[in-house]
Order: structure tokens, then C-alpha cells, then sequence
């Protein structure tokens, strides 16, 4: 996921907390976090969730350098439609030429989940910001899976970075399942990772029960075991330095 230029904040559940009760109910999670330090992560609830999924689609499977300039000439070229710094609208997206989105250097595919993601956008399928923090982690997952492109660790991650849910445990991606091997598994630092050394979801679940309900925290955690790892503590979307 993108690191959001929108307004950030903390999140609204008490993470001090959090970390006394994952600290208590797992002790080599409570290592971690005192090797790892201050939990940092802000939460960017300002955007809507069309323009959170706009900005997520034209990040996936880039690196975020070459994401961040492609995302830019996208909104750029809506200026002359909706204004400097407003971000178009569905519709806007929805009737602007496929020329102009492919000039910002999206591909095929995602114009194609753009134009769905417009068009789930305008009939409802995905709620408003308003509607979207009055439902459930599940209700959210389910409906916008239903956007083309957007798959569950996309939802999770907007879960997670932009409506600051503190339970979502995103047991497929990389960092996660790597922090966890490091921290739980015996992973050396240095080794090369090979997909043998990798949890599956089910070893993850049944520790992660103990983790409820701060699993959102736990796996900021683990992300940050993979940072120990590199030698150096990464922002992750939304986040500020302490």
C-alpha cells in the first residue's frame, strides 16, 4: 500500500494498551516490541475509500518511487477537469479517455480495475467513508472484493493504514509471514529466505488467537521484525517518525 499524503493521525483504539495485553498474553511478542520500540503507525482516515483504492491500485506490484509518479500524473491530469489538488470524482474517472490514463503510465489492467472501481463506486458497492466505518471487518472484505484488482490483502491493508481497525491479521503477505518465521520459527537474520521457511495461515491463525482482539497491532510488529532484520526501522503507510 501507498504511504497516503492525506492527513494523518493516531489511531482511535488505545494502543498502549494493546501492547500491555499482546505483551502479557505472548511473551516473545513482548520482546519484539521492546526491541522494535515506539508502535508509530498512523492512521490516513481522511481519505474516502474510492480515493484509498484509486491510490492502491495504481500501487500494486510497483515500487512505490515509480507508483508515486505515476499516481501524480494521474491526478494531474484531472486538474483541468476538478482543480489542482481536488482528486476526481468516479464519474470523472469513469469518462475520462483510456489515452489519458494510459499517458500517466497505468497498464491495461489497471484501467480496467480503475473503471470498475468507479463504476462499483457510483451504485454503491463501495460505501461511502461514512457508511464503510459503521461496518463490520467482513462486511468491508466482502464488498470490495467485489471491485475488480482488489483482493483481500489490498482490503486488509485499508483496514489496517486508513480505517485503523485494530483486529486484522493479514496472513498472506510477505512481511508479516516473515516477521513472524524471525520472530517465532528461529529465522536467522541473514539467511535467504526460501518458501519452505514461510508460516502458512493456519500455524499464524492459531497463534494469533492469543494476539486477539490487537492483531492489527501484532502484525505491525512483525513488519517490524523484518526491519530489525534489514538493520533499519521503514515507515509503513501513513506513518510518521517518532
Amino acid at each position: 500500500m501507498p504511504r497516503s499524503s492525506a492527513t494523518s493521525r493516531v489511531p482511535r483504539y488505545d494502543s498502549a494498551a494493546a501492547i500491555a495485553q499482546l505483551s502479557a498474553a505472548d511473551p516473545k511478542l513482548g520482546k519484539l516490541i521492546q526491541r522494535a520500540g515506539p508502535f508509530i503507525l498512523r492512521v490516513a482516515s481522511t481519505q474516502s475509500p474510492f480515493e484509498a483504492l484509486t491510490e492502491a491500485i495504481v500501487y500494486q506490484q510497483l515500487h512505490g518511487k515509480a507508483a508515486a509518479t505515476i499516481h501524480k500524473r494521474m491526478l494531474e491530469s484531472f486538474h483541468d477537469v476538478c482543480g489542482i489538488g481536488v482528486h476526481p470524482s468516479a464519474q470523472h474517472l469513469l469518462d475520462c479517455p483510456n489515452d489519458q490514463l494510459r499517458a500517466a503510465g497505468l497498464s491495461k489492467n489497471k484501467m480496467l480495475a480503475l473503471r470498475d472501481l468507479a463504476a462499483k463506486t457510483i451504485d454503491g458497492t463501495v460505501p461511502t467513508l461514512a457508511t464503510i466505518r459503521k461496518m463490520s471487518d467482513e462486511d468491508i472484505i466482502e464488498h470490495l472484493t467485489q471491485v475488480r484488482g482488489i483482493g483481500r490483502w489490498t482490503v486488509e491493508m485499508l483496514l489496517i493504514f486508513r480505517l485503523g481497525r485494530p483486529d486484522i491479521f493479514p496472513v498472506s503477505d510477505y512481511g508479516v509471514r516473515k516477521g513472524f518465521a524471525l520472530t517465532f520459527q528461529g529465522l536467522k537474520p541473514t539467511k535467504k529466505v526460501e518458501p519452505s521457511d514461510l508460516p502458512n495461515a493456519e500455524t499464524m491463525h492459531k497463534r494469533g488467537k492469543k494476539w486477539a482482539p490487537w492483531r492489527s497491532i501484532a502484525s505491525w510488529y512483525m513488519w517490524r521484525a523484518c526491519d530489525l532484520a534489514n538493520g533499519t526501522l521503514v515507515p509503513r503507510p501513513g506513518e510518521t517518525n517518532p
